[in-house]
């Protein structure tokens, strides 16, 4: 997939803004994943209801997704990212009311307006990063956004232990550190229109292409639902999403379940795993490892560590937990690309479809605290993660060469 409007000389700038949007996106989520303990005690919440604040975040990409898609060709990549910031400084502003008023719906609206704009981010800056430069190296750009991504899910504990003592929350308590929060969205937003992002387009997305390998094969489809790869790819995606987002928020419910001390910094093992997959990506794809190798080599560490996690002992179980960042670690940067690979005009509209498989993250963390109250344990809960992994195995293996 060769960029048409830059080189790879001259997308260094571009990148590094971009991997602050990434960390913004992994630090929204962070602290909504961190507030879920929080809600649980101080509203009298079940397992599954405390969830909830995932899923309001994560259905508006089933809802909004392909929506993002049309808002980004009407204006274009850079408008679309400063418009998410505003739906992100408002719906995290919106969690100050929530908590003065004891409110659980009013939670679940903020989480839901602040995940709208955590979709149009997530529409815009995907696709964004991948065209951004070759197609074989787009892992590891897509890794190096992962660092970003999944440093500000370890440093959001952090942030919010300068305001609050985390092993004693009141809900009121949360209120100094939203109003922060959502002012940082607010100067970002503005910061981003005054930077330079160059538009740019994928291979055969140019209606003037008619020689590129992808509008060739894209030339005689009619529909996005003719690409099975992109079809496969998105079912892998929404299966990838769920585990990384319920290995990420729930390690923490998992380890306070099994008094351990300290349960906060659990959600740093599994920060550290991720980060060192994306490590393995950022040097070693495409140069020594593929792409689709890559993906394979996590897939099969996803499907023995899920099973590991429900049968080991709990005190060792956790650790497996953690091992599932490393597995999940280089799925999201080769996912990605092998699913656009060939969309041709399609590319946007593909790039749509994916993102609403996101609401992944909301669908595996509620049924997780479903099956947590059925089991009255969370440990085999994590059982719902096996299936999940074995999905993205096939896809590694055979699924995303499907053309037809």
């Amino acid at each position: 997939m060769e960029n048409t409007n830059s080189a790879s000389k001259g997308y260094l700038f571009p990148l590094v803004v971009i991997g602050v949007l990434f960390f913004m996106i992994g630090f929204a989520l962070g602290i909504n994943g961190l507030i879920i303990p929080f809600l649980r005690t101080a509203l009298d919440l079940t397992t599954a209801e405390s969830y909830l604040v995932l899923a309001a975040t994560f259905s508006t990409f089933v809802i909004f997704g392909y929506p993002c898609g049309l808002i980004i060709k009407a204006i274009g990549y850079k408008k679309t990212m400063i418009l998410s910031f505003l739906f992100f400084a408002v719906g995290l502003y919106l969690f100050i009311p929530s908590a003065e008023n004891k409110s659980f719906s009013m939670f679940l609206l903020a989480s839901f307006i602040s995940g709208i704009g955590n979709t149009m981010l997530q529409a815009a800056v995907n696709p964004y990063i991948t065209i951004l430069g070759p197609l074989e190296s787009a892992a590891t750009r897509m890794s190096m956004m992962g660092i970003a991504n999944k440093a500000a899910w370890a440093i959001a504990p952090i942030f919010l232990g300068v305001f609050l003592n985390l092993s004693d929350v009141k809900l009121e308590d949360i209120k100094m550190p939203f109003y922060f929060i959502s002012g940082i969205f607010v100067v970002l937003g503005i910061l981003v229109a005054f930077v330079p992002l160059p538009e740019v387009k994928a291979e055969g997305e140019d209606e003037n292409d008619t020689e590129s390998a992808a509008s060739a094969y894209a030339s005689n489809k009619t529909s996005i639902w003719q690409f099975p790869h992109l079809l496969l790819g998105l079912v892998s995606l929404l299966c990838y999403v769920g585990v990384e987002t319920l290995a990420m928020a729930s390690i923490v419910d998992y380890a306070k379940s099994i008094g351990l001390a300290d349960p906060q910094v659990y959600t740093s093992y599994t920060v550290i795993g991720m980060v060192a997959g994306y490590l393995v990506g950022v040097f070693f794809i495409p140069k020594y490892i593929s792409q689709e190798k890559a993906m394979f080599i996590c897939a099969i560490i996803g499907v023995a560590s899920s099973l590991l996690v429900v049968f080991l002992p709990v005190h060792v179980s956790i650790w497996f937990v953690a091992l599932l960042g490393l597995a999940n670690s280089l799925m999201w940067p080769a996912l990605w690309p092998l699913a656009m690979k060939d969309l041709g005009k399609f590319t946007k509209t593909g790039s749509s479809l994916l993102v609403m498989a996101i609401v992944g993250g909301a669908i595996f963390p509620l049924l997780f605290g479903w099956l947590a109250d059925e089991f009255g344990d969370l440990q085999q809960a994590y059982l719902i993660c096996f299936p999940a992994y074995l999905m993205i195995f096939y896809y590694a293996l055979s699924g995303h060469k499907i053309r037809v």
